[in-house]
């Protein structure tokens, strides 16, 4: 089904690699209308430039509000309104509650977790005045299922993904839905970064790898897919869940 997307203005942060560029190219190629938002907005610009069409690429720290505000703000004003709002950025720092310093957490805590509330807290007008609208959000695996030394990641996800639900109640009146993705382990930047913070990388990484009955490591492009799914009028019936697209992973000890 091609246009899926057609006439949908979304905003997309983090999405200038990874799984945000894979889900800004994916709904443009369905018919959306992208805003493209990351910290680094060279990287932003590179991918709407990539995109092409009506895409831009715009500067948002996602735990500044007023950077926030004003990147939903030039949303609206270039395009009249916003249906979609796709809270992506993340960071992951590896350690237990023994090992991260307070500003360690803090930072995990904030960019993972808070920057939902606050994003959200903007847009939520301008989805209402448009009669409604959908907040979708990267959680994790790692939000279901714990994992050792990543404490404040494991947390941030949890916590984001009971935000989800909060949210969606708190939005069923407006037509606001709410919904979340869990990636299992994913070839994205941040993921090699968490492979380079381990003690052998190559040997974290087949460890990943053989964890995952489908036998491989996610693609950015399965999450985009996905987000396509909940950002379409094919699930107006569908708030509050946390979609797991994990390869098994979440399924229980693998033993192939």
């Amino acid at each position: 089904m091609a246009n899926r997307l057609q006439g949908k203005v979304v905003l997309i942060t983090g999405a200038g690699s990874g799984i945000g560029e894979a889900t800004a190219t994916r709904f443009a190629e369905e018919g959306a209308t992208v805003v493209v938002a990351d910290v680094r907005v060279d990287a932003a610009e590179s991918v709407a430039q990539t995109i092409g069409g009506t895409a831009i690429g715009i500067e948002i720290d996602v735990i500044n509000r007023p950077s926030i505000k004003a990147a939903i703000d030039t949303t609206v004003e270039s395009f009249g309104g916003l249906d979609v709002l796709v809270c992506n950025a993340g960071v992951t720092i590896v350690g237990g509650v023994t090992d991260l310093s307070e500003d360690e957490w803090d930072k995990e805590l904030d960019t993972n977790l808070k920057s939902v509330y606050l994003c959200a807290k903007e847009a939520w007008p301008h989805l209402e005045a448009r009669g409604g609208g959908s907040i979708l959000s990267t959680a994790s695996m790692a939000g279901q299922w714990a994992i050792p030394a990543d404490a404040a990641y494991c947390a941030s996800k949890a916590g984001l993904i009971m935000l989800t639900k909060c949210m969606a109640l708190d939005g069923a009146k407006q037509n606001i839905r709410a919904n979340c993705i869990c990636p299992g382990y994913t070839n994205t930047p941040m993921i090699e970064g968490y492979f380079q913070d381990q003690a052998d990388p190559a040997a974290a990484r087949a460890f990943a790898e053989a964890m995952h009955p489908l036998g491989r490591l996610g693609e950015p492009s399965d999450h985009a897919n996905a987000f396509v799914y909940l950002a379409s009028d094919e699930a107006t019936w569908v708030t509050g869940t946390a979609l797991v697209v994990d390869g098994g992973i979440t399924c229980g000890v693998w033993g192939g």
